[in-house]
């Protein structure tokens, strides 16, 4: 039954993912895709503080199913980054594309460490 604990995170994150990556793209004006950027940040840190909150006996495997699998499984998205920043180098922006590439990575791993920190802080 572990699965439905991963089905129902995923029924909050997917719809989370598009309203999230809507909302922020009618409220700017560029051709990267911010939207993209700040769900997979945000998934990274909730997945960072959740994993640290796990290993510090705070929260158990069901939440780790629920949360980390399901919700931040749907919220992120891997292969949506890979596309846009294809399309952004296609459209001949190549610099910005390896700009967007490197900081997506860079920040979403230091969210992730963040979250870490933040929930051993909490939890020790």
């Amino acid at each position: 039954m572990n699965w439905l604990l991963v089905v129902a995170g995923a029924m909050v994150g997917a719809p989370l993912r598009y309203l999230t990556d809507r909302a922020v793209r009618s409220r700017t004006d560029s051709a990267l895709p911010w939207g993209t950027f700040a769900v997979n940040v945000a998934g990274s840190l909730i997945l960072g503080l959740l994993t640290g909150a796990v290993a510090a006996g705070a929260a158990d495997s069901h939440l780790q199913l629920l949360l980390g699998t399901g919700l931040c499984g749907a919220l992120t998205t891997y292969s949506t980054f890979s596309y846009e920043t294809l399309r952004l180098a296609e459209d001949g922006a190549r610099a910005q594309a390896a700009g967007y590439a490197a900081a997506s990575v860079a920040v979403a791993l230091g969210a992730a460490f963040a979250g870490v920190a933040a929930a051993h802080a909490v939890w020790g």
